[in-house]
Formats: structure tokens, sequence, C-alpha cells
């Protein structure tokens, strides 16, 4: 049955806190679906995930925020105290509207912040916890200034105070290291961690390295679902969330091609007028056997593509038939960057301004290069490097291992790395010297979630970041990326 997004059931320290199938709508602006997520006793919790992954609606929802709409929740404790902006705006909210209900010709100046902070002797206050966290946070000398005089530092340490005064059994704090200056920043660390063995926590952040180390266990929310739940101790998948993440909320953008400021020898400009590609009524057959038949299909610059299918409807003969690898590609009316086919073009010609990156390609990327000799390679088109690069490619090369968290294993051989690391570097490679289109087909194949999450943020990243036009193929709907905008289906 539908109702609050709250307690179900009561907890208690020792048995956990339980959501399963959990649904919650919150006013119809923002809804998390099909949540489980059990949290034992003992565990602190940190959830992560991009800006509107639902992380904050995931917390708020234990603090009995939001409309059940499905599922379950039992054993929340009975005190639950949360720190949030929501918090804090329904405060400065609550204050504005004691404003408005004010009829007197004398302008308010607010509550002050003692009667906040001690919560106007309220029954179940602690005044002796209140005197010591008013304290802790330096809010002393603010007690007798009206509330709305604070800075937005200074209104969380009151939140702070407030939330940790109610001796909570369970603490959700969003973002709570937000607006702190560096002594109240290491304050609160320290006071967090003398709770930690009695009080449990939930800790929304955006930044890892702020993680404190009591910390055993991160929830990854995203798509307002919660996606794995990785034990800290796991030091393999807590790496490659790191990862995700730093892909997911980092500030860096896609690395400026070669020769951005400068000559450099790369290939003429295209016609900004003439399409990509442009295929007319083009057709695979084998003998008595259509893959496919009248596809017409233009790809402009800037026109993000998905190709999907099921297997064998001929997505990579499509491909291959764009790349020039394709023996029927000259029985076909195909425009690629301008040359039509069978007209006396080199297919080198036409793969200069192509980036491409597949399984195949993988498998045949056998050689001991290093992790950073991997991208440099892209500019030269070779698997593997046996020409020396300039320091300009070795810089793009290096900003590209920042993009992707790696730049700490810049000469790890690229044999050893993981399948999904493998990955993301070829789709750098293919990228250093931002083609016109870059195709990626299956890129997620083979990729567990957690790094098929990664290839799918850097994909993303290339498609708001680059002048790259991006041909992305799957035939997974969940695979589905919000940059690219047109879809093409084969079968």
């Amino acid at each position: 049955m539908a109702g609050s997004g709250g307690r179900d059931e009561a907890g208690t320290p020792g048995r956990p806190t339980v959501l399963e199938g959990l649904s919650v709508d919150f006013d119809g602006r923002f809804g998390l679906h099909g949540i489980d997520w059990r949290l034992e006793p003992g565990q602190q919790w940190l959830v992560v995930g991009a800006n509107g992954a639902g992380k904050s609606a995931l917390a708020a929802v234990l603090a009995g925020a939001g409309q059940r709409t499905a599922g379950r929740i039992e054993g929340l404790p009975e005190r639950v105290a949360l720190v949030s902006y929501e918090a804090q705006a329904e405060l400065i909210a609550a204050e504005r509207r004691k404003d408005d209900a004010d009829i007197t010709d004398v302008v308010s100046e607010g509550t002050p912040v003692r009667e906040l902070a001690y919560r106007d002797g309220a029954d179940g206050v602690d005044r002796a916890r209140v005197d010591e966290l008013v304290g802790t946070f330096g809010l002393a000398p603010l007690l007798d200034r009206a509330f709305r005089k604070l800075s937005t530092g200074e209104t969380r340490k009151l939140m702070l105070v407030r939330a940790l005064s109610q001796r909570p059994e369970l603490l959700v704090l969003d973002e709570p290291f937000d607006g702190l200056d560096a002594d109240t920043h290491a304050g609160l660390h320290g006071l967090l961690a003398d709770l930690a063995p009695s009080v449990r926590m939930v800790i929304v952040l955006n930044r890892l390295d702020e993680a404190p180390a009591f910390i055993t266990d991160i929830a990854h929310v995203g798509d307002a679902r919660l996606l794995s739940c990785v034990p800290r101790t796991d030091a393999a998948r807590w790496a490659e969330l790191h990862r995700l993440l730093h892909l997911q909320t980092t500030d860096l953008r896609v690395p400026a091609p070669e020769g951005a400021t400068g000559a450099a020898d790369r290939p003429p400009p295209l016609d900004p007028e003439q399409p990509l590609v442009h295929l007319e009524g083009v057709a695979v057959r084998y003998g008595d056997t259509t893959i496919f038949e009248g596809i017409d299909w233009t790809i402009r610059a800037g026109e993000h593509w998905q190709l999907s299918g099921p297997n064998g409807s001929g997505k990579t003969a499509l491909l291959s038939l764009i790349t020039g690898d394709h023996p029927q590609c000259y029985v076909n009316d195909i425009t690629v960057f301008g040359y039509k086919r069978g007209t006396g073009e080199s297919i080198w010609q036409i793969k200069r301004h192509i980036g491409y990156v597949s399984t195949a390609l993988q498998w045949e990327y056998r050689v001991s290069a290093s992790v950073r000799n991997v991208i440099v390679s892209g500019f030269h088109d070779s698997i593997g490097l046996y020409a020396r690069h300039s320091d300009e490619q070795g810089r793009i090369a290096d900003a590209w291992l920042d993009l992707l968290g790696m730049r700490d294993r810049s000469s790890e051989p690229f044999t050893r790395l993981s399948h999904g690391d493998q990955r993301l570097l070829l789709i750098a490679r293919a990228m250093v010297k931002h083609p016109p289109l870059l195709i990626l087909d299956e890129p997620c194949l083979g990729l567990d979630d957690m790094n098929r999450q990664r290839v799918l943020a850097l994909i993303e990243r290339i498609c708001a970041g680059s002048e790259t036009t991006v041909l992305y193929v799957n035939h997974h709907a969940g695979d589905a990326i919000p940059g690219i905008g047109r879809r093409l289906e084969l079968g």
C-alpha cells in the first residue's frame, strides 16, 4: 500500500534497516525506483554518484521524506537526524513564512541563532550537548545574531548542531563538508570519527577524497536507482568505482587536439556543408541471403547516432561499408567525407577522418606498449608505438590519462590492465586526433556493470565536449546515452 516514505516499523540498534523494491515519489519532481538496500548494524555507509543521480533523494528517504509508491522499508531507528541542503532550505523558508505572518510596522530580523540551536527549550533537548557543539563549531559569538544573517557555512554549522544534539541513532549527512572552512572541516571529521562506534551514519558525498576513514561500505546511485554496493575492503571494486566517479564528476574537459594552438600535420578540414556520411539505398547480400537492403542514411557533423539491432541484423556490415572495409562498398551508393566510393579515393583518405573502437581491435592490441604509449599510438594509427612522438603528443596523452583517472598508471603495460581499463584507453587512443567521426562498435561488450558505466560516462563526455560526431553501436536499451539523440535500428 502506498504511503509515507518513512517508517513502517521502528528499528533498534541491533537490527538491520531494509529497503526492498522501494519506489518513492518526491512531489512529481523526482522519483527513486526499485531500491534494494540492506544496512547492517556496524556498517557506516557512503552514498556516491553523479549529479542528479538520486543520492540526496535516497538519503532523504531514510529521514522520512517522499511518498512511497511501491516496496517496503523496515528497521529504521526512531531517532533519525538529517543534514542536507533541502533541510537547510526548509528552515530558511520557515523563517520567511514566519515573517509573512507577522502584521507589524517593524521589519523582523528573524529568529536568533540561540533559539534555533536550543530549539527554544523544547522537550528532549540536551542543553549540555548543545553547549558543547556550539563551542566545537565556533557559534558562541553568533548566538544572538538573526538566523537570516548567517553565511551559508554558518547555517550549515547550525544544522549540524541541531542534528547532532538529538543524539540520533541514525545520522544522515548530505554533503556535510560543503561550505565549511578548513578548521571546521577537520573538526567535523574528528567529531564524526568519535561518534562512529556508537552512531550509524549514511553520508552523501561528491568528493571521494572527503570520505571519512571509518566508512565501511559504498552505495553507488545512478539514474534514480541503487546500482551497486561495494565493501570498502574490496580494493579492486573500490578502485573501479573511484575511477567511474572521477569520469562522471571531474571538471576536466576532453583534451584539445594536436595543433589546437598552432600548426600540425593534420588532415585538411572537411567541407562543413557536406554530410560526413551519405548512404542511398544500400544493401548487403551474400548469394541468396540479404542481410539488409534499401537503407538511406545521412550523418551530419554534430549529429550523434546510436545504431541498434539484434545479432545478425548487419550492424558491423553497415559500419564496414562506411569505413571501406567491406568489399560491397564499391557496388553501393556511398559518399563519405565528400568522397564517392569507387571514384579513385584511397582507403586512407577515408580512415584518417575516422576513429574506430571495437572488441576485435582490443583482441588485436596485444603488444607490450605502456598505457601512455597506447594513447600516443593513436596519432600514428598504429598498434603499438614505433616512432618518436612530439612533446605536444605526450602532453595530450597525459591529459587523457588525467581525464580517465589513470595518470599514476601511465607506465603500466597495457596487457596487464583490466578489460574495462583497456577499452577506455582504446577510446582515448581513437580520440586523440579528434576525428570528425568516432565509431564505437559495441564498446560495452564483455564489460561488467561498473566498467560499462565508465565507458558510457566517457562517451557522454566526448559527445558533450568535442567536435567529434559519435556513431555508437549497441543492442541494449539500458546502454542509451543522453547526449545521443538520433537512432537507426536494423531488424
